[in-house]
């Protein structure tokens, strides 16, 4: 494959995590029949890093404009928070409140998968949001007050590694229904996710250099994936499986643990 069909396979594998992961504008990679086929997510998962990555700079657009406008760090990380909402629809939020209602309410398995199912939220739900928010803004601005770059490199981060993080369910375990996003999606080869953590290493790697210190990245992205497993290990114990909202919610466990991990050792004041 010549250097410039592997330059167009990468941007139209991003371009495919973007379209499906948020709703940023994103060109066709190949027309109207190729743009409405169903998601090849194994071919693509090597790129989801990157996307992530991506949509993690539009986070730090919003906390750079509101450090500019003289803004205290936490409204910076509230906007930058919101921003990502807005970027991806609330899509991995969503996915987090269904399975907070889903294993808080439910008894048995098939009563746990029909709350999921249904577009309310519930008490749990609510709960889960409103923690994740505090947790994500809170460890934000904490990372903030340690200058823009540390906290524009931690949203970039978080992006990448949370994104291989949403992949883990699907790796790990098998659909637990037979239909939905989950069944879409299918059960990755191990190889898929090595693939996309090895993407997620890189911009670690870059971005250790740049700002945050390769040691404390590196740490970072172990513990978001660590997160991600146990949000994993606790979908098998509850459901048996993976769903789109597993994804989602593990997507935020790794969000929230890899903005945590980054202030370990105190470098952000």
């Amino acid at each position: 494959m010549t250097g410039s069909a592997l330059i167009a396979r990468a941007r139209r594998d991003i371009v495919e995590n973007l379209r499906f992961f948020s709703r940023l504008p994103t060109p066709s990679p190949g027309g109207e029949s190729e743009a409405s086929a169903a998601l090849d997510l194994a071919r693509i998962a090597w790129a989801t890093p990157i996307a992530g990555a991506l949509i993690g700079a539009v986070g730090a657009l919003a906390l750079g404009l509101a450090a500019l406008l003289g803004l205290p760090p936490f409204l910076g990380a509230a906007f930058a928070a919101a921003a990502l909402a807005l970027a991806t629809g609330a899509l991995h939020e969503d996915g987090l409140a269904d399975v907070a209602d889903g294993f808080g309410g439910g008894v048995t398995r098939e009563r746990k998968l029909a709350i999921m199912r249904d577009s309310r939220i519930g008490v749990y739900g609510t709960v889960a949001l409103v923690l994740a928010l505090m947790l994500r803004v809170g460890a934000l601005a904490a990372l903030a007050r340690g200058g823009f770059a540390l906290g524009a490199a931690g949203l970039i981060l978080s992006g990448a590694a949370s994104r291989a993080g949403a992949l883990v369910p699907l790796a790990l375990l098998p659909p637990a229904r037979a239909d939905g996003a989950g069944a879409g999606a299918g059960r990755l080869e191990t190889r898929d996710l090595i693939a996309a953590g090895n993407s997620v290493a890189g911009v670690a790697f870059l971005l250790g250099l740049v700002a945050l210190g390769v040691t404390r990245a590196v740490l970072a992205c172990v513990v978001a994936a660590a997160a991600a497993w146990a949000m994993s290990a606790l979908a098998r114990r509850q459901i048996g499986g993976q769903t789109g909202d597993v994804a989602g919610a593990a997507q935020q466990a790794a969000e929230i643990a890899c903005l945590c991990a980054l202030l370990i050792g105190g470098r952000a004041t």
